[in-house]
């Protein structure tokens, strides 16, 4: 019954909550709330060192960030020990653990595996999963300071909040038959289980801090949208069997399966997580996109008034084009401010060739002579002197661009130049034809 069906997160704060981690966690919310059952929060705290409250409210702000709501209260782990300890003592006493000095520290309390036949299960992602009892050894459940082992509390929680459905990253697949043990040993309904496949890099190593951001944390600041993240992460291990991509989490909710779950491991392409998160910034309402354009602006200490006036037009201008708001101060720096910095490849590529600063006062003569200056009548400009001269647009395009903004890509150029308006493009032009003269770009 689907009502029945419940599924937890357990994670060990430390205060930085990593990808893969936030991807378990989706895939969880997913499926509880696909099947109408209770997606569960357990914070596995017992490591006191580093499960400060700080660490728990960073985790928890995390997934307050993505939308991840749980169902029912928190169980915290450390709430638990007492239990956890009675059920050590009664395994003891069943025969079915016993204890040992490990090191002359004192004694831990060893849970004993069978020696004979095959512990087997059915997970959701990998199939039929086998091991023979022979190739297991019996494992700690209580330390010799009497805190219990992971392997206990882990088993123990999910029995006392009714978890039917386990699902974790395959790094847990050798623990599952040791959990299975303690399932029957304790006469306890065994949970299904699903193990997602690893996050791995280009090389097809565990993904990790090494290779680029890893943290939720660090994506948030870096202008990432959580819709999209969230989206990005849920593909990692899963697709909706069509060609969809870019998806609402009613849709997601919806076609969640775990028959379209794939075992093999999923490469993480930051590429591609940046081309979706400009696919969620497009379609944000003007009001969203313009608060949090904003935002960064002022963290960069831009105005948030362009030089040349036209806000609403600029901001329609950039949006479509933004792809993470940490790029925001940096792409657009040049519409606020007079000091922009010159890309050096865009410089080395387009205006250091023979005849550029020339070629940039005639583009400034032209418009100075216009008329009206509007996006019409510089394009039929542009285009006339390009003609004039024998050449493509792409020959006048791309050096004016560079000098009027001192980067190799941006919203349309003669939008650029009407929104920069005549006085401060033709002080650009001329201004960037004087330094490639002077060498000083």
């Amino acid at each position: 019954m689907a009502e029945s069906i419940r599924v937890r997160f357990a994670p060990s704060p430390t205060g930085k909550v990593h990808i893969g981690n936030i991807r378990a966690a989706i895939f969880n919310w997913l499926y509880a709330r696909h099947v109408g059952g209770q997606f569960l929060l357990r914070v596995e705290d017992t490591d006191l060192e580093r499960s400060t409250p700080e660490a728990i409210q960073a985790l928890l702000d995390c997934m307050k960030w993505l939308r991840l709501d749980w169902d029912g209260e928190i169980l915290y782990q450390t709430s638990q020990r007492a239990h956890h300890l009675e059920v050590a003592e009664e395994l003891l006493r069943r025969g079915l653990a016993y204890r040992e000095n490990k090191g002359g520290a004192g004694e831990c309390v060893i849970f004993r595996m069978p020696k004979e036949g095959v512990i087997e299960y059915d997970d959701l992602v990998k199939g039929r999963m086998r091991k023979k009892a022979k190739d297991t050894q019996d494992f700690v459940i209580v330390r010799s300071d009497g805190s219990p082992v992971f392997h206990l509390a882990n088993v123990l929680d999910d029995i006392t909040q009714g978890v039917t459905h386990i699902i974790r990253g395959d790094d847990h697949v050798e623990n599952t038959f040791k959990h299975i043990q303690l399932f029957k040993a304790l006469g306890a309904p065994i949970p299904r289980y699903a193990h997602l496949p690893m996050i791995v890099n280009n090389q097809g190593k565990p993904y990790s801090k090494r290779d680029g951001s890893a943290f939720v944390g660090e994506f948030r600041e870096l202008g990432f949208l959580p819709d999209a993240l969230f989206n990005y992460l849920a593909l990692l291990g899963w697709a909706p069997g069509d060609d969809r991509e870019v998806m609402t989490r009613e849709e997601m909710v919806a076609a969640f399966d775990f028959a379209k779950c794939k075992a093999s491991p999923a490469r993480f392409d930051l590429r591609k997580l940046t081309w979706m998160n400009g696919e969620y910034v497009a379609r944000q309402p003007r009001a969203d996109f313009e608060a949090a354009f904003d935002a960064r602006l002022a963290a960069a200490g831009l105005p948030a008034e362009p030089l040349g006036g036209h806000r609403a037009e600029l901001l329609a201008e950039i949006q479509p084009r933004t792809k993470t708001y940490g790029d925001v101060p940096d792409n657009c720096r040049w519409f606020f401010a007079e000091d922009y910095p010159f890309d050096e490849k865009a410089v080395a590529k387009r205006l250091r060739g023979e005849g550029v600063p020339a070629l940039l006062d005639e583009v400034a003569a032209a418009a100075e002579a216009l008329p009206d200056f509007t996006v019409a009548a510089l394009e039929a400009a542009v285009r006339g002197l390009a003609e004039a001269k024998g050449v493509g647009l792409g020959a006048l395009v791309h050096p004016i661009r560079v000098a009027v903004s001192g980067r190799a890509e941006g919203p349309g150029l003669f939008e650029t130049l009407w929104l920069l308006g005549r006085e401060r493009t033709l002080r650009r032009l001329r201004g960037t034809a004087a330094k490639l003269r002077e060498g000083a770009l």
